[in-house]
């Protein structure tokens, strides 16, 4: 495994001098950080309502493309269900906007359904819709966060519902305990769909299931992704680790690459957070006993990365890391792991300071882009929002001003913001996916907001993938 330590050496020196972010400062960053969100969602509501999402550049919506039902880069996300909307409704509680997150209850309630001929990924519509709706309800019944609505009557709940009903097709038709990946939401699964899916998009449904079973007394969706858990988990290889894709028809590995970012991420954080969520000692268990192979089997020497190697023999399979794994620093945080979420984050944080951005893939041998796009994520963002809970490192707050500026100076267009078609040369694309308003702003925000009462929370909390925050129940 490649000798990575400058990095962390690097990170190790500058944190040491890095200026302190004054407390007006801080103010400041927070305000900007709404502002941001502000004009995002505004621009959605102006220009994108009730299309999916917003076209920045263009300043248009755009929904499912009916001309290519092939395009799965869209398709998978887009179903024609105002996902930006849906996917945003938290994210007006954390700014506390009360009025806005009224209305946009109120706006959902009224044009949301999802009787609807569009093929979907079940993960994807799992974690942004069925987590927004979700989380929504229970800020709408919640008196002690300050946005319950005494005219509301569930309504939410009861499209979530309806959505998880319309997606037990892909679990109904497997001949193994692995749903498929897509299914339409009119039809259900076409006998053609490919019988390929990825480790996170099945192991990454419990928290949302498990919610929504709980709160409508309808056992059936937690059942079904517990069993899904345990057949993963069965699948682990000798040496403790998880391919990255797997054959829903036959329940065998198809493809051994292990690691922590694309196609296994969430799966890990998904077993640690519903270990907290659902008071699941097994759970918790399970992912020690996973992170514990992590650490072994796919960490490189500075410790600053984890590696894709082979789940079967840990041999490495190639020396680049995606943007996606920037996640796992949080998690870290989550379990526990302070000290190695510190040099984690360092490796990522060295990226983006070279290219002012995260590439969507990095090779660490060639120190060179190997996909240069970046589409406005969350996961650096998340880490560095988590390491500064739990450690109040002013470094942190540093990292987080970086970022800000950035993405104002490379990303801000006069309709919302689009993302970097490359880091190198700064082109765009004309995109602005849902996650930016309600996950990367959303952690943006909450660094700099530190009286912000969901930070402030005694509970078993926890930030899902998608948007939502969640409570047992």
């Amino acid at each position: 495994m490649p000798l990575l330590g400058w990095i962390f050496v690097l990170g190790l020196l500058y944190s040491k001098v890095t200026p302190m972010v004054s407390e007006e400062r801080r103010l400041q960053l927070r305000d900007e950080a709404r502002e941001m969100f502000e004009h995002g969602y505004n621009s959605y509501l102006r220009y994108g309502y009730p299309f999916d999402e917003l076209k920045p550049l263009e300043c248009i919506g755009r929904g499912r493309d009916r001309q290519r039902e092939s395009n799965i880069g869209i398709n998978d996300v887009d179903g024609d269900y105002c996902l930006t909307l849906v996917d945003s409704l938290d994210m007006l509680a954390v700014v506390g906007d009360v009025k806005g997150f009224e209305a946009a209850v109120k706006m959902v309630i009224r044009d949301v359904h999802f009787n609807l001929d569009s093929r979907i990924q079940v993960f994807e519509v799992t974690i942004r819709m069925m987590g927004g709706l979700l989380s929504a309800h229970l800020l709408a019944t919640d008196a002690k966060l300050g946005f319950a609505l005494p005219w509301y009557r569930g309504e939410l709940l009861a499209l979530a519902h309806d959505l998880g009903k319309r997606l037990l097709p892909a679990f109904s038709t497997s001949p193994t305990a692995f749903p498929f990946a897509r299914v339409n939401l009119k039809h259900g699964r076409d006998n053609t769909e490919t019988t390929e899916t990825c480790t996170a998009g099945v192991g990454t449904l419990i928290l949302e299931f498990s919610t929504l079973s709980r709160l409508t007394g309808d056992p059936q969706f937690e059942i079904l992704a517990q069993q899904t858990v345990d057949a993963l988990w069965e699948l682990k290889t000798d040496v403790g680790l998880f391919g990255n894709s797997l054959d829903v028809r036959s329940g065998s590995w198809r493809y051994m690459m292990s690691g922590v970012g694309a196609g296994v991420d969430s799966w890990f954080e998904y077993l640690l957070k519903s270990a907290i969520l659902l008071n699941d000692e097994t759970a918790l268990s399970r992912f020690e006993m996973a992170y514990s192979s992590l650490l072994r089997a796919t960490r490189d020497n500075s410790g600053a990365f984890f590696l894709n190697v082979n789940a079967q023999t840990s041999d490495l399979m190639n020396t680049w890391v995606d943007s996606l794994s920037a996640f796992f620093p949080g998690l870290q945080v989550l379990a526990g792991d302070v000290e190695n979420a510190i040099k984690s984050h360092l490796g990522f944080y060295h990226i983006w300071r070279k290219f002012q951005a995260l590439p969507e893939r990095f090779d660490l041998e060639s120190k060179a882009p190997l996909i240069s796009f970046y589409p406005l994520r969350p996961e650096l963002i998340e880490s560095t929002y988590m390491l500064y809970q739990a450690t109040r490192d002013p470094f942190y707050l540093h990292v987080g001003e970086m970022i800000l500026i950035d993405l104002q100076n490379r990303t801000r267009q006069r309709c919302g913001f689009a993302q970097l078609k490359n880091v190198v040369t700064g082109t765009h694309d004309d995109r602005m996916e849902s996650f930016f308003l309600s996950e990367t702003l959303k952690y943006l925000f909450l660094l700099f907001d530190k009286d912000n009462k969901f930070n402030k929370l005694d509970s078993n909390m926890v930030f899902t993938t998608g948007i939502s925050f969640k409570y047992a129940c």
